[in-house]
């Protein structure tokens, strides 16, 4: 054997030895916590309704109660990791959490990186405008104002429904969409779940609610890519929580609407 062989052979059984072992790390995520019974799961913590921190200053929200369900499910204690929307599935590819409960979308390009379980909860754009307000219907829009952030998913589906008569005011950005209806230049907002969350929970006195879906678009817990065991073992979690109605109750707790029908 040449000198050039056998360093081909050393480095072709090198890499393949790596191989390996990152696909037997990669199927060990459940193995791991069901010994060491601890869970690290990836949570948000600037994203009312669904993770915050509240007056006790600890997190709270649709996506932390999820987290905590789903630790106790696996038979762990929890370790909750503030993220944002910019580094959650890094945290999943570094290993630095075992799980993302983040109001995470499915979208090909992350499919590529992760692993997606079923839907757990809704994420949705809507309307939102006081409690006082009667709005059951598109219909009931006529003759009131609307605040929507021009060229957002909320303006366009708006566009898609609502009567000849509303009196739209469109902004250049979220924030103007807000203001707007946070100082009573307009009567009605759309927007997101998560933005219509954040008016509720920073300016109570409004007395804002969800009114009426414009769209739904539901959230999916994240698992690093090939932990295939703990992705099973989470859908069968989701699956017994769609039955048992715990699904149905954080929805109605922290959205103010049904979860309906969430896909597998």
């Amino acid at each position: 054997m040449t000198s050039f062989t056998r360093r081909l052979t050393f480095t072709l059984g090198l890499t393949l030895g790596l191989i390996t072992s990152t696909a037997v790390h990669a199927q060990n995520a459940l193995q791991d916590i069901t010994k060491s019974k601890k869970v690290t799961i990836a949570i948000p913590n600037d994203y009312p309704p669904y993770g915050f921190v509240g007056k006790d200053l600890q997190p709270q929200g649709l996506d932390i109660d999820m987290a905590n369900y789903v630790a106790s499910k696996l038979g762990a204690s929890v370790e909750l990791i503030p993220v944002t929307s910019a580094n959650r599935i890094a945290y999943l590819q570094t290993r630095k959490a075992d799980i993302v409960i983040s109001t995470l979308g499915k979208t090909p390009e992350r499919e590529e990186v992760l692993d997606f379980t079923h839907a757990y909860s809704p994420f949705f754009q809507a309307i939102f405008a006081p409690k006082s307000m009667a709005i059951k219907s598109w219909a009931d829009l006529a003759g009131k104002s609307v605040s929507v952030t021009r060229g957002a998913m909320a303006d366009s589906e708006l566009g898609k429904v609502i009567p000849a008569n509303v009196d739209v005011k469109r902004f250049e950005d979220h924030v103007g969409t807000v203001s707007a209806y946070t100082s009573g230049q307009v009567q009605v907002i759309a927007t997101s779940a998560g933005e219509g969350g954040t008016i509720m929970y920073q300016n109570p006195k409004l007395n804002t609610e969800y009114k009426l879906t414009l769209k739904d678009s539901p959230n999916f817990i994240g698992v690093a890519k090939g932990e295939t065991a703990l992705k099973n073992r989470l859908n069968e979690i989701i699956l017994e929580a769609k039955r048992n109605g715990t699904i149905e109750k954080l929805s109605t707790k922290w959205l103010g609407r049904t979860a309906g029908e969430l896909p597998l």
